[in-house]
Parts: C-alpha cells; structure tokens; sequence
C-alpha cells in the first residue's frame, strides 16, 4: 500500500511546538545570524532558569555540545543546562510540542507543517545551504540506474524531514508524481536496516547518516541535493519566547558562530571528537564535514521565498492542510 504524510496527525504533533521552545529566545544582532529586534521583556519571572537542548546527529549545535563551552556560559549567566539527542527534526520538533526541550533546529520541512498547524513560529536564523549533503542512495547491485526507476519502488526515509522535500524534487525533475513512489517512512537507523536487508529499494537520508551508508554499506547515490534543493538548517521560537528571553538568544548566537569556526578550522579534531559519542566512524564524518558550509546568517528576503516554494509544493500534493504565508513566521524589525 502506498503510504502518504499524514497532515493532519503530524499537524496535531505540532501544534504547539514552539510555544514552549526557545529557551533561546530570538533577538539578536545580525550580525549573529539569530534574528532581529525583539520585543520587550514583562519582568524577569518570563525568563528560564534551565536550558534544555535539542540536538540532532550532527550539526553546529552537536559541535557545540561537544565543546562544553555553551554550558559554561550559560551557568554564568544563571542558567542550566540539559542536552538530548533526536535522529531528526520531526521527532525533535515532538519533543519541543510535549515541553520536554526548549530550543532545537530542523531543516526546511519541519518548520513548513508546524506553521500550517498554527503554531506561533518565528524563524531565527539558518546556516548555509548544503544540498550535497542528502542524496538518495541504493544498494551498489541495485538494478535501478536512475530516478525515473524509481516508479512503484519501495524508498525510505524519515517522515515530515528535509529528504521529503528532496524527494518530491527529484520525482518532479524525472517527470514522476509523489503518488509514483511507495514511501516507507522510517527514522535513521531503523532505515538503514530496512535498507541493507533489501527490504526498500532506496533511502532518502542526510548526512552524517548519508557519509556512513557511502563508506561502509555499499551505497550507490542516485541523486543529490545539488542543483535541486538547498537544504538549509533553521534555529526557531515560538514569537512570544523569542520576544522575552533575549539573553539566552544572544549567547547561543555567539557559542554557535564560535563552534562553527572551530569545526570549519579543525575537521579532524571534530570528527575525532565525535566519533565516540554518535557511534559513527571517523572517515564517514570527515566525509561528511567536506560537504558542508558553517556559520549562523540572519534570515533574508531569498530564503523565505524559498521556504514559501516548499510550502506552496507541499500544499499541492496535499502534505500540509491548507496554505501558508511563511513571511507571517518573521520577527518585526
């Protein structure tokens, strides 16, 4: 049976998302990259005392988790923290709508369908576009040469993530519907069993799950990003968040440019550092790192348009439930 993104339940997942999501608040200098003038704060008791973070597999954020520094400085400041690891955005993005997180980052998608559900959402920053850093892979000996072979093919991949929206891309580019395809929507390492057993026919993924697939499963990459999606990571807040608790915000702008510097001048020493904690080799993330770029940029003009493209695409194959205007998620200047 072929299996669509349900809306409607994914919505409700969302719906309250970032209400209680940013412990890192969202008005910093733009310099920073962490969005623009905030709102005044009513009275200290809006401010948070404990800061609990969201992260994925890899990124700026894990960098600096890794680092300790972020911890340090907020503790200064009076606050504390907590850590707590997500296979993706989506389930990331779960975690912030039950209040078991404060702050967190997604790719493109996720954010498209919390706002579709009503959810008060502001787009902080984002970092640099690195579209070679999800692909669609399949197994070396697999008969299938190119997109277009895709039809009817079982393909995998991590529900209400950046990949949904690579895949609609590429299915659009090789003249193939979303409805051609059968999704299997399964999170990272459920995947790449299902992939490596032969129980789906390809695997929609980003790094560092895509590095580690390329260098020790045998993986083929179909396609890529390049030339097709940017693939950009967003911090968000919910907007009354993001209005009141400003300090948090402009310390994590300044930790993560400082973190993404430091990955960008020291690659070996980065992967060396994580590859006990993810679980993932030491040439898989160095491929990895090679394939993206670094530092928070405030959010301009060009990739709200091309948010509106993703939500607009997604609203005409019927993933989210009605139309947005991703200009409205925008903090007033």
């Amino acid at each position: 049976m072929r299996r669509k993104l349900g809306a409607r339940p994914f919505a409700l997942a969302l719906l309250a998302v970032l209400l209680v999501a940013v412990a890192a608040g969202c008005a910093t200098a733009a310099k920073s990259g962490l969005g623009g003038t905030a709102g005044a704060a009513d009275g200290k008791d809006e401010k948070v005392k404990q800061v609990r973070i969201g992260y994925q597999k890899y990124g700026t954020v894990n960098f600096l988790k890794a680092q300790g520094k972020l911890d340090r400085k907020l503790q200064e400041a009076g606050y504390t923290v907590t850590w707590t690891e997500f296979p993706g955005g989506p389930q990331l993005l779960e975690a912030l709508n039950v209040g078991s997180i404060d702050f967190g980052h997604t790719g493109e998608a996720p954010p498209i369908f919390a706002q579709a559900a009503g959810a008060p959402l502001v787009y902080l920053a984002y970092e640099r576009a690195r579209p070679a850093s999800e692909a669609i892979v399949v197994p070396e000996a697999s008969p299938i040469r190119s997109v277009k072979d895709l039809k009817d093919k079982k393909v995998a991949l991590n529900k209400g993530s950046n990949v949904h929206y690579l895949l609609v891309k590429l299915l659009e580019q090789a003249g193939l519907s979303y409805s051609d395809v059968r999704t299997v929507f399964l999170p990272p390492a459920d995947a790449r069993v299902a992939f490596e057993r032969g129980s789906v026919d390809a695997w929609v993924i980003w790094d560092p799950y895509f590095a580690a697939v390329q260098t020790s499963a045998n993986a083929r990459v179909l396609a890529d990003g390049k030339d097709v999606v940017s693939n950009y990571e967003f911090y968000l807040a919910s907007r009354p968040f993001a209005e009141r608790n400003k300090e948090i915000t402009a310390i994590l702008s300044e930790e993560l440019n400082k973190a993404g510097a430091w990955a960008k001048a020291n690659p070996q020493e980065v992967a060396q550092l994580l590859s006990p904690q993810l679980g993932i080799d030491i040439p898989s993330l160095e491929l990895a790192m090679g394939r993206r770029e670094y530092g928070l940029l405030p959010i301009s003009g060009q990739v709200i348009a091309e948010q509106q493209r993703v939500a607009d695409t997604f609203m005409q194959i019927g993933l989210i439930p009605k139309a947005i205007k991703v200009s409205e998620a925008l903090l007033d200047s």
